[in-house]
């Protein structure tokens, strides 16, 4: 089952791309934190990580305080 985690990052994801249907996210566990691992399609890639990054900040924001409600440490990877 998903994490609350995985489902906003998917949520986000979707809402900004134009290939929704390419959004993939997978989750783990390392060293006692939970990874959450977002692909997009190639030609999405800029459209989620945003104009200096902006927009992959403010992800990485948004999970972190669904991490603190889950009482759990997290990260957000994108891409390669």
């Amino acid at each position: 089952m998903a994490s609350m985690m995985a489902n906003l990052t998917e949520y986000m994801a979707r809402a900004l791309v134009d290939e929704p249907d390419e959004v993939r996210v997978s989750e783990r566990e390392e060293y006692g934190r939970v990874i959450v691992r977002l692909d997009v399609a190639e030609a999405d890639m800029g459209r989620v990580i945003g104009r200096d990054g902006r927009i992959a900040t403010a992800m990485r924001s948004l999970m972190k305080v669904a991490a603190i409600r889950e009482d759990v440490r997290a990260a957000l990877e994108i891409g390669d």
